[in-house]
């Protein structure tokens, strides 16, 4: 899956939510394919990946193919999306999946499993106190698990920065890796009106 790949399946998603041909929200993926594509590298077929609503181009990364995934996404799972073969798992929670992907960590070292967890989470997200306690027991507890912060700088329509006069150093930490983006995107929708 290249980057064009990626682009062209958003860009395609967008249009057809443009129709309104998709009655359930989606968020669109955008402006983070360069960061996902070298984040998958260390990611093998056995290992999990987790995170929030807009999972899109994880999930392609990660071997789904596109038309399962847009039947999915045309279904209305779009925030929730589920594709255990393919070792994928979401929440539409706010750092629901957080204390999930903690205990499939937690079950892959009891079981002496060779695989790992990848976990992804908002700028927003990540100031939490639920992401401040789940990576500190991650970490304590050597979990195989790495914490992937995605920093677009806002929460819905709020400035992360403003909300919390300034963000953790998250780069700093050994099991975050931690990128910023921008995308041409809100953060639901497609920034067109769309009337069903």
């Amino acid at each position: 899956m290249t980057r064009d790949d990626l682009i062209a399946f958003t860009d395609d998603l967008a249009a057809e939510y443009n129709a309104a041909k998709i009655p359930h929200p989606v968020h669109l993926s955008d402006g983070n394919e360069d960061q996902l594509i070298a984040a998958f590298r260390d990611i093998a077929p056995d290992d999990w990946a987790l995170g929030g609503w807009r999972f899109h181009y994880q999930s392609l990364l990660k071997g789904v193919p596109a038309d399962e995934l847009r039947a999915a996404i045309r279904r209305g799972e779009s925030m929730s999306l589920a594709f255990p073969e393919h070792r994928i798992l979401c929440s539409a929670i706010v750092g629901g999946i957080l204390p999930i992907a903690l205990g499939v960590a937690l079950a892959i070292k009891r079981v002496g499993g060779p695989e790992r967890v990848h976990c992804w989470l908002g700028d927003m997200t990540a100031e939490g106190g639920m992401a401040h306690e789940c990576m500190a027991y991650a970490r304590n507890h050597r979990l195989p698990i790495r914490w992937i912060i995605e920093d677009n700088s806002v929460s819905v329509c709020t400035d992360t920065r403003a909300a919390w006069g300034g963000v953790t150093d998250w780069s700093a930490l050994p099991d975050v890796l931690f990128y910023r983006y921008k995308s041409r995107y809100p953060h639901a929708g497609s920034g067109k009106r769309i009337e069903f």
